[in-house]
């Protein structure tokens, strides 16, 4: 008898938590449909979100681009009704025109809260306009900018470059050029400028003098982990698993308990030696900067903290590895990269090696359209979702009901005529450029790649540094060619968490240009 009600005790939870949502789901008559997707009487689009969650991503692009509206709705018994859209139209109603209505929710907020508190990325209302107020500021003051960009040269200098450079070898054939996973080390890049940027700490996931054997960085890996993990709440079919593995503590929910405790502890040991810090006024670091206030508690700086590095730890990486993809079979756009370049170099008088100054990077027009299409087609953040506060109609007259998923799909956007034209699954550059050569950026409702409207992004300008900067000095001294291998030659497979990455890595070879120096 003991073991019926013990078993009770596990199964009658999740029975009646799906018995409430599909109670409340079947007397809602006004359901979202999407063209071509069926929707079973009492399962809804639970089996066609099953099948397809190994290719998400291409699943929903297929669906959205075969819409006459340019999106897909969707129900699931005891996880979430919604939409996901590539509308431009619906993304300036979502993000700007009727803002408030669309929130990031308590269903996000609530599944992110263990890990990233309140901080800048998962809060709403007045708690998220104060810190956004805040971060508004410090991005836009000179000199971030100039520490932004100081941060950068200096890792490029003393260890990017360095590490490519003991990859090529002497140059002399490929006997003696190593394969290396170039996804990895922008990541590792990626990490180390954002934990300067954020908050003054370098963990040297690259060591200096590019030897890649002696950068180690714990922090790293338990951030993420604790990432992955948490983002996989998200993708789970039957929402209320993680919640029984949370409260059971097992599982994947276990291993993350663990990431986030120790994520929490190593970055509040930094905030409160920061606390204690002489020079907090002196330093550049966006901690430093709230610090200085002294308007906020360790937890509350902590959060924001996390948020940024959340945002900023593997963005650049997805970006640029998809970028150099691309352009291993491209090489006419690497060669005017290239030119582009020396051209650069001769106007401002530098030579090959010294560091891109801020207003140098500006004059990069085809490189800035050359990465802005890679994005196009590859989004770091393919993907994201608010909810709906209160019913709203979009502006071809569909009905959202209070509570709905509203997702935009970057992604699929990126692959639409009706927005690009007939050659939007061609990577082309040119399409960013004026008559007279300058870039000439698009509506952020068609290219949503830094979101749009109130919540755009503040590191914009940051990650377009940071990605001029690699590709510029990259391509001045190197070839970089992807292994033949990668994806049999076709596209490379993905994995879809925060950021869209490469599965397996982006395996190259390195080649000094026999012209370099």
């Amino acid at each position: 008898m003991d073991t019926y009600y013990y078993s009770m005790l596990f199964v009658l939870p999740p029975i009646l938590y799906m018995s409430y949502h599909l109670t409340r789901i079947l007397a809602d008559k006004k359901k979202p449909t999407t063209h071509g997707l069926k929707a079973h009487p009492l399962l809804g689009h639970l089996p066609a979100f099953v099948n397809n969650s190994h290719r998400f991503l291409d699943w929903t692009t297929e669906l959205i681009v075969g819409s006459p509206e340019m999106r897909m709705g969707f129900w699931i018994p005891g996880m979430r009704t919604g939409i996901i859209t590539g509308n431009p139209a619906d993304v300036e109603h979502i993000l700007r025109t009727n803002f408030a209505n669309y929130p990031k929710g308590e269903h996000a907020i609530g599944m992110l809260e263990d890990f990233l508190g309140h901080g800048l990325f998962n809060s709403d209302g007045e708690q998220w306009l104060w810190q956004r107020k805040n971060a508004s500021y410090e991005f836009s003051n000179r000199s971030l900018r100039r520490f932004v960009v100081d941060v950068v040269q200096a890792e490029i200098a003393d260890r990017f470059l360095p590490l490519l450079r003991r990859a090529a070898g002497d140059g002399g054939g490929d006997g003696d050029v190593v394969v290396l996973d170039l996804q990895e080390v922008l990541q590792r890049f990626g990490f180390d400028t954002i934990c300067m940027v954020a908050f003054g700490h370098d963990p040297r996931c690259l060591a200096d003098g590019g030897v890649m054997e002696d950068a180690r960085s714990e922090f790293m890996h338990t951030f993420g982990e604790a990432q992955d993990l948490v983002v996989g709440r998200f993708f789970d079919p039957i929402e209320v698993s993680w919640k029984i593995k949370k409260w059971l503590n097992v599982g994947t929910e276990r291993r993350l308990r663990k990431a986030i405790a120790d994520v929490h502890a190593f970055a509040m040991d930094i905030v409160r030696a920061r606390r204690q810090s002489a020079s907090v006024n002196d330093r550049d670091d966006v901690l430093s900067r709230f610090v200085a206030s002294d308007e906020h508690s360790d937890e509350v700086l902590r959060d924001i903290v996390l948020s940024f590095l959340i945002a900023g730890r593997e963005t650049t990486a997805s970006g640029l590895s998809w970028f150099f993809w691309l352009l291993s079979s491209r090489p006419d756009v690497a060669a005017r990269i290239a030119d582009e370049v020396r051209a650069v170099r001769e106007a401002t008088g530098t030579r090959p090696g010294e560091p891109f100054r801020f207003d140098a990077l500006r004059e990069m027009h085809y490189l800035h359209a050359a990465l802005t299409e890679s994005m196009r087609l590859y989004p770091p953040a393919p993907i994201d979702s608010q909810s709906c506060a209160a019913d709203d109609t979009l502006p071809d007259g569909t009905l959202l009901r209070a509570g709905w998923s509203v997702t935009y799909s970057a992604y699929a956007m990126g692959r639409l005529a009706a927005i690009w034209g007939e050659d939007c699954l061609e990577y082309r550059p040119e399409r960013w450029l004026g008559d007279d050569g300058a870039f000439q950026p698009a509506s952020p409702f068609r290219f949503t790649v830094f979101h749009a409207g109130p919540r755009m992004c503040l590191g914009k300008e940051m990650a377009y540094v940071q990605m001029k900067s690699i590709v510029a000095n990259v391509l001045e001294e190197f070839e970089v060619d992807v292994v033949k291998e990668v994806a049999g030659g076709g596209v490379p497979e993905h994995v879809l968490s925060v950021t869209l990455r490469m599965k397996g890595g982006l395996p190259v070879k390195i080649r000094r240009k026999t012209e370099a120096y």
